[in-house]
């Protein structure tokens, strides 16, 4: 295993008019995993090589649906 921090290893910041990331490798007891963090919504989520895989498997129809409920189902249906 790389002895470096994940401190140690660069960021990597995209954004638009719409929304702003930053993508950085980190390592866990896992393995490698790519953290993608919502600087703006202060949400995080860290993907291994197969979920980063799958999303290649996708269609632009489940991005869309993504973005119809980018929150998830279970917070729309509470407000309802």
């Amino acid at each position: 295993m790389d002895a470096r921090r994940d401190d140690d290893e660069p960021e990597l910041r995209l954004g638009n008019e719409f929304a702003e990331v930053v993508v950085k490798k980190v390592r866990t007891r896992n393995g490698v995993r790519l953290a993608i963090q919502a600087p703006r919504l202060g949400r995080q989520v860290r993907l291994c090589p197969l979920e980063l895989e799958a999303l290649t498997w996708q269609t632009s129809e489940v991005f869309s649906g993504f973005l119809a409920t980018p929150f998830g189902p279970e917070l729309e249906a509470e407000e309802d």
